[in-house]
């Protein structure tokens, strides 16, 4: 098996003692740790994962165990394209409970950003499948921490998007201020990029100031879909209404005729 390319610029190799020979190869990406998790890969049967646990002064802890066994339940029956999916959760030597994801072979877009790497198909990417996954994420009611670029993963040969971090807690409905945040996330996101881009896109520009906007800011992610797609809800409304009353005119016709 060919050595893996990390994604953190300071990963950091931890030795890890385990005489099945299970778990090998593990590895500390602090590019992504969060405030009370540590994110990893590790070799499990020789099969490249990644790994999400408790800092070492949380991990013996009931209460902040529980809340990972939460996540877990959680993000579990999950499925979608565009966010990385959760397999297992179990003891892992030296790193405690942990949640096992699939790895993510490639890089972050807060990377991407820092060594000027973005391309057109990021950009693109960005437009579609990032809206897409926040779409699944609100029609699911997922509480999540802020979607950042820090957690946008881009893999190395396709440069498809993958979020690593969608959700902690499942709620009945998500409210208008949840998801106002979401949009302002993304109006955050784009802005950043379009700034490290080397051409001007005036329209990606207006979109993303208006999901930053306080006063003027979309309704919804599927807004900000159409607003992208150059299109409005309003517009959609006239054209499913033009097309329902042609078929209703044709079956009237299809009876006449009959």
């Amino acid at each position: 098996m060919e050595d893996k390319q990390y994604i953190s610029k300071e990963e950091r190799k931890i030795p890890i003692n385990d005489p099945s020979g299970k778990w090998s190869d593990l590895t500390l990406l602090p590019e992504w740790s969060e405030k009370f998790y540590d994110v990893y890969t590790v070799r499990k049967h020789g099969k490249w994962v990644m790994l999400k646990a408790l800092k070492e002064e949380y991990a013996s802890d009931p209460l902040y165990r529980k809340m990972l066994e939460n996540e877990f339940d959680t993000r579990y029956n999950l499925a979608h394209p565009n966010i990385v999916m959760v397999n297992d959760l179990e003891e892992v030597p030296g790193v405690g409970l942990a949640i096992i994801t699939d790895d993510v072979y490639g890089y972050s877009l807060r990377r991407l950003i820092d060594e000027k790497r973005l391309t057109p198909k990021i950009v693109a990417r960005l437009q579609t499948q990032l809206l897409d996954a926040m779409e699944y994420i609100q029609e699911n009611h997922l509480e999540h921490n802020p979607i950042t670029p820090e957690t946008i993963i881009f893999t190395e040969y396709n440069e498809n998007l993958k979020l690593i971090n969608v959700g902690y807690a499942q709620r009945s409905r998500m409210s208008l201020h949840d998801a106002k945040e979401d949009i302002r996330s993304y109006g955050r996101i784009l802005n950043e990029v379009l700034d490290h881009l080397p051409t001007s896109l005036p329209r990606l520009r207006r979109i993303a100031d208006r999901c930053e906007s306080d006063w003027h800011s979309y309704n919804s992610i599927t807004d900000v879909q159409l607003a992208i797609e150059k299109r409005n809800s309003g517009q959609l409304f006239t054209i499913v209404s033009v097309f329902i009353l042609l078929m209703a005119a044709l079956l009237i016709w299809l009876t006449l005729r009959s």
